[in-house]
Order: structure tokens, then sequence, then C-alpha cells
């Protein structure tokens, strides 16, 4: 009997995409406060087949970077479903600046957030994400990240 999956659009809280602080990369779109993302690389998989216009998503920075330390540094929603490019499949979003960021150190001592995928197993999947209740718990520790309220970034 096959096993079920981690993530159903029913347990889906929010996509976590994750950015590497290599080079200038998170610097630059930090500075225009993420207003020209418009896609993030994702890897194609069962979970790239659940996204849909207005799911939420944050952007993760991993890595040990000074200027732009591991944890969330952007919110925002998808603004579509996943589609391919020439660079591979890319999923739409809308992100803007969380500030202050969620450091990873956050997320680990708050003990509904310390099992998140993106904790667990660093090197996972892109898209990873937050279930429901964890993203619910993210919205309540650290409310800069949530835009259920109407924010800007959501979708046009």
């Amino acid at each position: 009997m096959p096993s079920s999956p981690a993530l159903t659009a029913d347990t889906l809280g929010a996509w976590l995409l994750k950015a590497n602080p290599a080079g200038d990369a998170v610097e630059a779109l930090a500075r225009h406060g993420f207003e020209d993302v418009t896609t993030r690389c994702v890897r194609a998989s069962y979970r790239t087949r659940l996204v849909t216009a207005g799911q939420p998503v944050l952007l993760w920075v991993s890595g040990r970077d000074l200027r732009h330390p591991a944890g969330i540094h952007a919110a925002g929603r998808t603004t579509g479903p996943v589609r391919d490019s020439r660079e591979g499949p890319v999923m739409p979003v809308r992100l803007r600046p969380v500030t202050p960021h969620v450091p990873r150190a956050a997320l680990l001592a708050d003990a509904r957030l310390a099992g998140a995928e993106v904790l667990r197993v660093a090197a996972g999947s892109n898209p990873s994400y937050l279930d429901a209740e964890q993203y619910a718990a993210l919205c309540e520790a650290f409310p800069q990240v949530d835009h259920r309220d109407g924010h800007p970034a959501d979708t046009a």
C-alpha cells in the first residue's frame, strides 16, 4: 500500500521557498523590497501540483550569512500554479519584506514550529512548507508575516 503524501491541499498552511544568500542575490532582492521577485525555481514533485493562486508563501534564507541570517525574510502569495520555464519549473509569487525577519533560532525556540520541515531537513525539497497549524502558530508568534488581512502582497 503506498504511503500518504506528507502534504495535501487541506493540510497546507504556507509554501516555504528557499534562497541562498551566497553572492549578492538576496541583498539585491531585499534592497528592492522583494518587488522584483515574480517567480522562484522549484523542484517538480507532487507538491508543485498543489500550488494554486492565492496561497501563502514565505521566503526562507538559508546559510550563515551575517547580512541575511537564516530565517524568514519575505512573505506573500502565490499568483498562479507552477509553470515551466527555460530554467525549469517556477512558482509565481508576489512578496514583501518581513520586518523584522524571523530568525531560525526563534522558530527552533517555539515548540509549535521546531518541527517544521525546513528545520528538520535543511537540504529538503524546494518548495518546503508549513502545515496549517504551523502557519497559524507562526502568524500568532510573528505577526509581521501574516498577510491574511488583505495586505498588498495578496494576488492582484
